[in-house]
């Protein structure tokens, strides 16, 4: 069995990311510099999201390497529900980080607001329960 440290250590970092992702979700209107700036405090929160899905797994015995594999695992591992929408919000998270434009913005916003939010929220949560557990 591997060290808890690394997924524990990589879980504070992603609670750190999710005080600034609320407080910018706590908005109801966005500039076009708040816009992208929302986008941005997504993908930092997803992406510390999913390392520390990895180190999780890892610290369990599981090899994963992509986010999908990561994603897949975890919810075979009972960790993740809806795996589905993960893996369109890991989508939404490759298409933020690669195009710009008005309307994608607009929409990125309202999926990350309705959708992959709460994903991240209820990890945070679930998380919390094993670590306290």
């Amino acid at each position: 069995m591997h060290s808890d440290f690394r997924w524990k250590q990589r879980f504070q970092n992603f609670q750190k990311s999710l005080v600034d992702f609320r407080s910018a979700l706590d908005k109801t209107e966005y500039t076009i510099l708040e816009q992208a700036g929302l986008i941005q405090l997504f993908e930092v929160s997803f992406e510390l999201a999913w390392k520390t899905l990895k180190d999780l797994l890892f610290y369990e015995g599981f090899e994963v390497n992509s986010p999908r594999e990561t994603i897949k695992q975890a919810f075979a591992s009972d960790i993740l529900s809806n795996p589905e929408i993960w893996l369109e919000a890991l989508e939404g998270r490759n298409r933020f980080s690669h195009t710009y434009d008005k309307k994608l913005a607009e929409d990125s916003i309202r999926s990350i607001r309705i959708r992959y939010a709460p994903l991240l929220f209820e990890l945070e949560n679930t998380l919390k329960k094993r670590l306290n557990g």
